[in-house]
């Protein structure tokens, strides 16, 4: 529109210097011929207007295409203008076309991708309850062991508090000593004794030292007997390991085994074993901890030596409950003998008992016999003599008279050795064999005098 008014306008401008031009030629040549002036005049005058028009008119036209190489370079740039702006056009269409169809496509991917997540969102919902109920049992959870916590720590000061006591109640001798006696006695019963049956505790003997009380005797089958003491010190082995100096400590072991050994000296002069009916010469000292006694052992190696040498046996938990589990495995030994004894005690009184009852048998069969023959001979008499009789009867009564068989059969005899012939079988002579002088079944089981005399 505007390269198109411009044309208008040049065009215009023109067509006004041309009439303007042509005016003043006809206007010079009017006045040249009203004047009557000098025509070379008129013509030199006449050809200076028509060069001052044709000079404007040159000025005109080349304003005109200056205008016009303007116009036609701004139509130039509004062509590429209007070319780019169309390009541009068909850019963003194609851009926005596509980017719809990517939408499109997006979009039924998504709803594709959405129907196959379909059964996973389910799940996740899922598996998202299950979180959040593991959550709740966590949180549940935990508050519980926070709670057994806080408990275990109360349990622990607790623990810690009655282990500060006892270690202060083992330092007194008495209390050491009762806690001692009590550890013995629930080792020797889980070992299977009894007690009052299989040992004693703080029983009264009279040994070659003097009166004595024993903190345990046990008793072993045959009548014998061990004696077990439960006092040995060990304050300085507390002491010890409550002590933050190392120095200290090994002094206070060192002190420790001297009063180990000082206590083996002394349990060896009191001689439990003399004061015993029958009793292995040595004195069992147990000790309630392994550790105390290896802490002794590693301060004086000698002590283990020296003790055996006094007639002292060192005794932990460990190799006693041993010794006391053979001793309870041995009485069960006795016991099973004591019973085997009563066992062939009965069996020798039921062969016995059948010696008498085939001899009651044989004799009912010989009864049995007799009885029979008695029987067989009154039936042959009564077909003989009272049936023959009996039947001239026979017209006058309709009854008829049954005959009377004889019995056929026999007694069987009794045909086994043991029961005809009073030797003993090959089954009872182990009972016989037991009475040999030779055979002894008691293990270990001395036989006193009263029992000899009761035998």
């Amino acid at each position: 529109m505007d390269l198109v008014i411009v044309l208008l306008v040049g065009l215009l401008i023109g067509l006004a210097l041309g009439v303007a031009g042509g005016v003043l030629v006809a206007r010079s040549r009017a006045e040249d011929s009203g004047t009557g002036e000098d025509p070379a005049v008129v013509q030199a005058r006449h050809e200076a207007a028509v060069a001052q028009v044709r000079h404007e008119e040159a000025s005109a036209r080349a304003d005109v295409e200056r205008r016009l190489a303007a116009a036609q370079a701004s139509i130039e740039g509004l062509q590429q203008a209007v070319e780019a702006a169309q390009q541009q056009y068909r850019d963003t269409v194609e851009t926005h076309r596509r980017e719809a169809k990517e939408r499109e496509s997006a979009a039924a991917a998504e709803s594709k991708v959405l129907q196959k997540l379909s059964p996973v969102t389910t799940q996740l919902r899922s598996m998202q309850q299950k979180v959040d109920e593991i959550e709740k049992q966590r949180a549940g959870q935990h508050s519980a062991l926070a709670e057994q916590l806080r408990v275990s720590q109360e349990t622990a000061e607790k623990s810690r508090q009655a282990a500060e006591a006892l270690s202060s109640a083992l330092k007194n001798n008495a209390t050491r000593g009762a806690y001692g006696e009590t550890q013995l006695q629930s080792l020797v019963e889980s070992a299977g004794l009894l007690n009052r049956v299989d040992f004693s505790m703080q029983e009264s003997i009279t040994a070659d030292s003097g009166a004595r009380r024993p903190d345990m005797v046990i008793k072993l089958p045959g009548r014998k007997q061990m004696a077990i003491d439960a006092k040995v010190p060990y304050s300085c082995f507390i002491e010890a390991h409550e002590s933050g100096d190392e120095q200290r400590s090994k002094q206070l072991l060192v002190q420790h085994a001297r009063q180990v050994k000082a206590h083996v000296d002394a349990l060896s002069g009191k001689e439990y074993w003399t004061g015993l009916p029958t009793s292995p010469e040595f004195t069992i000292a147990f000790i309630p901890s392994e550790a105390i006694l290896n802490a002794a052992l590693d301060a004086d190696p000698t002590l283990m030596e020296h003790a055996f040498g006094r007639g002292i046996v060192l005794a932990t938990p460990v190799n006693l409950w041993a010794v006391l589990k053979t001793v309870a495995f041995t009485w069960k030994q006795e016991d099973l003998a004591e019973h085997a004894q009563q066992v062939v005690d009965l069996g020798r009184e039921l062969y016995k008992r059948l010696g008498t009852l085939s001899e009651h048998v044989a004799k009912l069969g010989r009864s049995l016999e007799r009885s029979v023959g008695d029987y067989n001979k009154f039936v042959g008499s009564l077909e003989r003599g009272v049936l023959v009789t009996a039947r001239k009867l026979d017209g006058f009564d309709d009854t008829a008279l049954e005959p009377v068989a004889p019995i056929e059969a026999d007694a069987r005899s009794l045909t086994t050795a043991e029961m005809t012939s009073g030797e003993t079988p090959a089954e009872f002579a182990a009972f016989e064999d037991l009475e040999r002088p030779e055979l002894d079944l008691t293990i270990g089981v001395e036989t006193t005098d009263d029992e000899r005399d009761a035998g």
